[in-house]
């Protein structure tokens, strides 16, 4: 049981994931959804959580490697797969009235609808998609958000927000305000986000000196892994996992593109 308890536990961050699962859940009884879609939901939900509440976390703070998987799942992984399952219609669904009414209220509010219409530019979209991968990565900022409990959370609450933004972006899956965005727009954004993840993986892969010293002082949990294949591990995974699954969304609105024709 140890390995389910979590290392820091989130009550803001169960209540979350907890209550977007019960109006999910009230949802589906309301409006048809599809099994293969309910699947793909509660896979990136539960991935979500199985990093950051459970014992995955404790080791994600004490391997660099680990910390890229976790980071991997909360930016890309789960977000995919809750944008592929298209919940918006369930979720809404699952809403009260009173609250249904308020959320609309508000993506119409015109500071509301500016922040968003800013944030769903692709230009815009794609920057702060890299440059969150990028800002976290930076030594010196890396080193505080490791040790400091605070600005951990806000990492890992920040790549899981913006992940939840771009994915639903390219995916072309909001409810209550969609993009709009034409299918060669989506696929250009997620081609344009490859490059700087290869090229950031490939430097932090290719190093011969330790970067990340967080580590360390936090003691390492995994023995046999020295600090320099640790982060050469990490540099892969930035390199190759997180940029391949920019081919999937590809691949996902090709197909979704392909399939309306028919």
């Amino acid at each position: 049981m140890q390995w389910l308890a979590p290392q820091e536990p989130s009550v803001v961050l169960v209540l979350v994931l907890g209550t977007t699962a019960a109006l999910y859940g009230i949802g589906c009884r309301r409006v048809a959804t599809s099994t293969l879609s309910s699947v793909f939901f509660w896979g990136g939900l539960v991935s979500i959580y199985a990093v950051s509440q459970t014992h995955f976390d404790y080791y994600a703070e004490r391997e660099f490697f680990v910390h890229r998987i976790q980071h991997t799942i909360l930016h890309h992984v789960g977000p995919y797969l809750i944008a592929l399952s298209r919940p918006g219609r369930a979720l809404v669904a699952g809403m009260p009235a009173s609250l249904r009414s308020a959320c609309a209220t508000l993506v119409s509010w015109p500071p509301a609808a500016r922040l968003i219409d800013t944030l769903n530019n692709p230009v815009a979209a794609v920057l702060l998609f890299v440059g969150l991968i990028y800002f976290w990565l930076i030594p010196s900022v890396h080193f505080v958000a490791m040790l400091d409990w605070p600005w951990y959370r806000l990492m890992n609450w920040s790549m899981a927000i913006n992940g939840l933004m771009f994915w639903n972006l390219v995916l072309n899956c909001y409810a209550l305000r969609p993009a709009r965005l034409t299918a060669a727009t989506r696929i250009l954004m997620m081609l344009a986000i490859i490059p700087p993840q290869i090229l950031i993986g490939a430097l932090i892969s290719l190093t011969n000196r330790e970067v990340f010293l967080s580590y360390a002082i936090c003691g390492r949990a995994i023995v046999g892994i020295g600090p320099i294949a640790d982060q050469q591990i990490g540099g892969l995974i930035l390199w190759i996992p997180a940029a391949m699954m920019s081919v999937l969304g590809v691949i996902t609105v090709i197909n979704r593109e392909w399939m309306k024709e028919r």
